[in-house]
């Protein structure tokens, strides 16, 4: 396969060439942050379909639910749902403190989910899962199966993390 690749990057132009790299590069960031948790033991499992749109909306009932609607779409809460955080308009922990306390719950099984993406992850045997997991990944939402709370990362360095 690699050199089905390698012969089909020869043929491309130096203009195509970028946008390849981006994408290549892309996929190499995202093997080395799953591979860096199965290291640990921990198990990550896709969810597809109607499921995963259930999961985030249990999410927002959970955690944005007494929000107003008409606040929602003061605070942008469609584009970035941490909007709620940032704008506090829900009670969290943040930076360092936010840290600690993702850290120190319980965490056997969890759910994570991507602002856009339509993604939904279950990893489970994660006790293992610490903050600093999460640094290279943008606008991702981590809670337990029990929805008692939630971790995260932004993609702004000045936003967040949330707990």
């Amino acid at each position: 396969m690699k050199n089905k690749l390698i012969e089909l990057v020869n043929q491309l132009p130096d203009s195509d060439l970028e946008k390849l790299y981006g994408s290549v590069e892309f996929l190499h960031q995202n093997y080395l942050y799953r591979k860096s948790l199965q290291d640990k033991g921990i198990i990550l499992t896709e969810r597809f379909g109607l499921e995963t749109q259930q999961i985030v909306e249990q999410w927002d009932a959970a955690f944005a639910g007494e929000i107003s609607d008409k606040t929602k779409e003061e605070i942008y809460f469609s584009e970035f749902k941490w909007h709620m955080f940032s704008y506090k308009k829900k009670d969290c922990l943040t930076a360092e403190a936010a840290r600690e306390a993702f850290d120190g719950a319980a965490k056997d099984e969890v759910y994570v989910f991507y602002q856009n993406s339509n993604q939904v992850w279950v990893y489970t045997n994660a006790a293992g899962l610490r903050s600093t997991d999460f640094d290279s990944q943008q606008d991702v939402y981590i809670f337990d199966k029990a929805l008692k709370w939630t971790y995260v990362h932004t993609h702004e360095s000045y936003c967040g993390p949330y707990f």
